[in-house]
């Protein structure tokens, strides 16, 4: 048998069920009219935030990433817990404004953004996060064309890593952001076309469990601010410091120690240089916050054997859960915390592999697991599941469309 990952804290079982918000999952299903499902809990995200909250200095705001789970319910619970939202492209800017939340609280990153998307956000007045001396430049015009004052900051290509990340966003060639030795010419640009000069967003990296690792990239971030603010000779108003806490998916997956995080970065924020002294600083985190708070449902519709093994094949799949498929930039395949959701902490009695209904060999949400038997018309969990699933995985693929979703 092939280990399964870490099922998440906070998912009880009721008579033998998963259970989500003190409910069978049962009982969601049967209220959202069928399966697949994903099921997001609002008290499982209260919880992560209050705990960020608790570890992290006051000093330091939160931001929620929309890319991470664009769902209109799920935003505007967010919208009561962070203290802005930071989106990708045009179409999230519309989402977000069709969600009713505060775009002067917003900030857009992201290469390549269109004229078009650099005239939405100049109007609406979100923060721009520069991505190259080109973007800039046609900020520039773009806000001199409107009359409007653009709200600037830099992404940074910030001349170290995030040891330990699963996807790298910083250190040496990247799309992302403009060369740090470049960026104290590009401030005094900013500054002397008359637009709000907005600060600094330096990325170094995602998907780490290592606190060290992380607090260690923290530093590097600061550092580098204080002297890319001294070396331009611009007060830096506000800096952006990225994300990168990680959530455990995989088999010998262990928490990250966010006390550690909260208590390095706290050090460091004691202990800041002048030129940092009057900066406002944020974090911006999209997987850590609702990742584990969400689950993928999915019925049973054949259970078949085929040269001795199991499949358990369901009506779900890599058109809605791509990553628990091992096909969203993993290398080598692994099994996502996953198990029979009407058969919840009941004992492993067979091995058997979970199937989606595409026609192709990829679509596989468990290989070769431990499961109790699970037979056509059980349900199965995949956790995990509230980040970078429903909105990062082609629904349409074979003409299946996409899962249910509800916040509960």
């Amino acid at each position: 048998m092939k280990p399964l990952g870490p099922i998440p804290a906070g998912y009880p079982a009721i008579d033998g069920v998963l259970s989500v918000a003190g409910r069978p999952v049962t009982q969601w299903v049967e209220q959202a009219g069928d399966t697949p499902l994903f099921l997001y809990s609002a008290d499982l995200v209260r919880a992560r935030v209050a705990a960020l909250r608790a570890a992290l200095p006051q000093r330091v705001a939160l931001h929620y990433a929309v890319k991470a789970n664009p769902f209109a319910p799920l935003l505007a619970l967010m919208a009561g817990l962070v203290d802005g939202f930071d989106i990708a492209s045009g179409g999230e800017l519309e989402i977000v404004r069709g969600a009713g939340l505060a775009l002067d609280k917003v900030s857009f990153a992201g290469p390549g953004k269109r004229d078009g998307e650099l005239e939405a956000a100049i109007r609406s007045g979100v923060t721009l996060n520069l991505e190259s001396e080109g973007e800039a430049r046609r900020a520039f015009a773009i806000g001199e064309k409107l009359g409007l004052m653009p709200r600037l900051a830099i992404r940074v290509n910030p001349d170290f890593d995030l040891k330990g990340s699963g996807m790298k966003m910083g250190g040496g060639a990247k799309p992302f952001g403009i060369d740090a030795d470049r960026v104290p010419a590009l401030v005094r640009e900013v500054v002397a076309s008359g637009a709000e000069w907005r600060g600094f967003h330096i990325f170094a990296g995602s998907q780490a469990l290592d606190a060290e690792a992380i607090a260690e990239a923290q530093g590097h971030a600061l550092a580098l601010a204080a002297r890319l603010a001294e070396e331009s000779g611009v007060v830096l108003p506000h800096c952006n410091l990225g994300g990168g806490l990680g959530i455990p998916y995989f088999p010998g997956d262990t928490p990250l120690d966010l006390p550690l995080v909260g208590e390095r970065l706290a050090e460091r924020m004691d202990d800041l240089p002048e030129v940092l002294r009057d900066t406002a600083f944020c974090i911006e985190l999209g997987r850590y916050l609702v990742g584990e708070a969400g689950v993928y449902l999915a019925r049973v519709i054949d259970r078949k054997e085929s040269h001795g093994e199991v499949f358990l094949v369901t009506d779900g799949g890599l058109h809605h859960q791509l990553a628990a498929s091992g096909n969203f930039g993993t290398v080598v395949r692994r099994n996502y915390p996953s198990a029979i959701a009407t058969r919840f902490g009941h004992e492993v009695e067979e091995e058997s592999s979970i199937v989606g209904c595409l026609c192709t060999p990829l679509d596989k949400l468990a290989d070769k697991g431990g499961f109790p038997r699970a037979d056509v018309g059980d349900l199965i969990a995949v956790f995990c599941a509230g980040a970078y699933g429903a909105s990062a995985s082609p629904a349409n693929f074979l003409g299946q469309g996409p899962a249910r979703e509800m916040l509960v």
